[in-house]
This record gives C-alpha cells, sequence and structure tokens, in this order.
C-alpha cells in the first residue's frame, strides 16, 4: 500500500516525493529474455528512458557481478543470481527520496552483502527509509525508531531500539531440544545474576550484570575422561561464544561417572541487547560420543539503554583523554 500497488481497504495515505522499494527483488523478470533484457523491461517499468539506463548498464552489470551470464536467459539464473540483478538494478538506477526495504540484504555471498550494506546506507543518506526486517543487527545499525508488529497488531511504536528490539525477542519461541546416547542427563540448571537466582521463565537481564550458572548432571557407565561444553547462542542458534569447563592448569576438565553439581562464573555480561539461550554439551573425551546435548536452556534476555551493532558490547572507559589538535 506505501509503494502504491494497492489501495487501502480505509483511510489515505499521502506520500511526499519520489518513492522507491527494495521488495521481492527479481520477482518480474521474464524467464525468456536475458539479464540485460529483464534491465531495460524494469527500467520502463519504472519510467526510465533507454538512454538513462544505457548510460548505467555497465554500473549495473558490474555490481551484480554475473557479466559473464548478463546474455543469458534469466530462467538459466541461480536464484541468488536473479535477486542480485534485481538488487543491482533498484540499486543502481532508483533515487528516490522515501525508500522501502523489504529483507533485501540477505542476498548472495558474504562480499556481495558487504557491498549491498554499504549501498543501502549510502541511500539512507539523502532518503527517508522505511526497513522491514528480522535482523536486529541491521535494525540497529539503520534504524532511529522502530515499529514491533505482532499478527498486525502494533506492539510497540518508539524512538527507542533498545526497548523495540527486547519487545521483538519476546515474542520468540526458545524450543528446549534434547539429543546424545543418553549417555549423560541434566538434571537441573540455574542461572544467577548478581548472585541472585533467576525463577523466571524468561528473565531480562541489565547490560553489566555478573552472570553465573549451577548445574547439576549425573554421568552413567563407568567413564573417566568426559569434557562438559557451554555455547551461549543468540535467537538464530548463532554461538555467541564458547565455554568448555577447564581445569585451574588451563587444561579440559575431565569429569567421571556420577552425580555431581557444577558453578561456573561468567563474569560481567557485555552482550548487546537481545535473546539469548546455552547449549550444554557433555562429550566422551576417549570415544567422542556425545553424551547428551541440550539445547535453548535457560533463554535470557539483555537489555541495554543504548543499541549498538554486533552481539558483544564492551565499554571501555579511557583513563586519561588528551585533545592533541582541535579545529
Amino acid at each position: 500500500m506505501l509503494n502504491g500497488l494497492i489501495k487501502p481497504d480505509q483511510g489515505r495515505i499521502e506520500m511526499r516525493g519520489k518513492v522507491g522499494a527494495l521488495i521481492a527483488l527479481g520477482a518480474g523478470f521474464n524467464p525468456i529474455l536475458t539479464g540485460r533484457e529483464n534491465t531495460y523491461v524494469n527500467a520502463a517499468v519504472l519510467g526510465m528512458s533507454k538512454q538513462y539506463v544505457d548510460s548505467k548498464i555497465d554500473e549495473i552489470i558490474d555490481f551484480a557481478e554475473i557479466r559473464n551470464f548478463i546474455d543469458a536467459p534469466v530462467q538459466s539464473y541461480s536464484s541468488g543470481m536473479n535477486v542480485r540483478l534485481g538488487f543491482a538494478i533498484a540499486a543502481v538506477l532508483i533515487e528516490p527520496d522515501i525508500l522501502f526495504l523489504d529483507e533485501v540484504l540477505a542476498v548472495g555471498d558474504i562480499s556481495f552483502i558487504v557491498k549491498c550494506l554499504n549501498t543501502v546506507r549510502q541511500i539512507t543518506n539523502k532518503a527517508a527509509v522505511v526497513f522491514v526486517s528480522h535482523n536486529m543487527q541491521h535494525i540497529s545499525r539503520f534504524c532511529t525508531r522502530i515499529m514491533v508488529m505482532n499478527h498486525g497488531i502494533v506492539m510497540q511504536d518508539s524512538t527507542n531500539l533498545a526497548e523495540g528490539i527486547d519487545q521483538y525477542y519476546a515474542l520468540i519461541n526458545h524450543n528446549k531440544l534434547n539429543s546424545g546416547t543418553g549417555g549423560a542427563e541434566i538434571l537441573s540448571v540455574e542461572l544467577r545474576v548478581n548472585n541472585q537466582s533467576m525463577e523466571d521463565i524468561e528473565p531480562t537481564i541489565p547490560h553489566g550484570a555478573v552472570l553465573s550458572y549451577r548445574m547439576k548432571l549425573r554421568i552413567g557407565g563407568s567413564r573417566a575422561n568426559v569434557n562438559i561444553f557451554f555455547n551461549l547462542i543468540d535467537a538464530a542458534m548463532d554461538i555467541v561464544t564458547t565455554m568448555p569447563l577447564h581445569n585451574s592448569e588451563g587444561a579440559l576438565n575431565n569429569f567421571a561417572s556420577g552425580t555431581m553439581e557444577i558453578e561456573m562464573e561468567m563474569g560481567v555480561v557485555e552482550l548487546a541487547s537481545g535473546k539469548y539461550s546455552f547449549i550444554i554439551g557433555v562429550v566422551d573425551a576417549t570415544t567422542g560420543e556425545i553424551l547428551s546435548r541440550v539445547q535453548g536452556v535457560t533463554p535470557f534476555r539483555v537489555i541495554s539503554n543504548k543499541v549498538y551493532g554486533g552481539k558483544l558490547v564492551k565499554y571501555v572507559v579511557p583513563r586519561k583523554i588528551e585533545v592533541l589538535a582541535q579545529s
């Protein structure tokens, strides 16, 4: 509706300025036409002249990085090539006053993603942007105002990105999964913040709090070399950090069969705003068997008054600040 493709059922939408959108990239390509021909067709739909596209065609081809395939039919392209060409056409040809971005930054390999991110940042310097995404790292980098929606209902509309991101993560269900041979069993787990037990199902932890962990487990059979690993994962199940249990000498701690209780100090929380949980792995170091692997243990949310890109955020307070030169 904001892009003018569908009329609203009620009310009105008023736009001031030229509107551009990066939505469903490559969806309108004719599969029989070549990439070059589709570029001209797309530009014509956008109201651009052939002469203007002629001056930009090489830039589009180079941006999409598909010069060897630009004169091949689009039906022979991979889905990634389609999206790359669609992004290149939109990024190079559109110079909008208002730009809509709908989940368009996950295209191609890492070098192309970086190129897309840099291009979007350049566009946002000149245009008002509505950015739709489930990637909170991108939200924190590009946005100054956040709206969280759940099945069409606005849950939050605020300039406080941290609260909005926390509201989004509160909507995510964290499933607990068990796997392994069954040779070990996690009997109980307890997350502690500032030496206080967190009894909430999904507690919210402020940045800068001290985190510790207690776990009771049973290792079955007759084993003498069992290692235990903690993996901290984010909401996308990407591993933020791995914490194998070591002894005082820095070597992996070998546990034997039996029932035991372990307490681990993790120090100050230096995580960016978001949702996190643990994967606990119990491995027989002799045979390599995974005796137990429990995913999604003790989910918690971190909230900070400030939002920074990345997953680990450490505030550094310099001991001395000296201005050597200022103009």
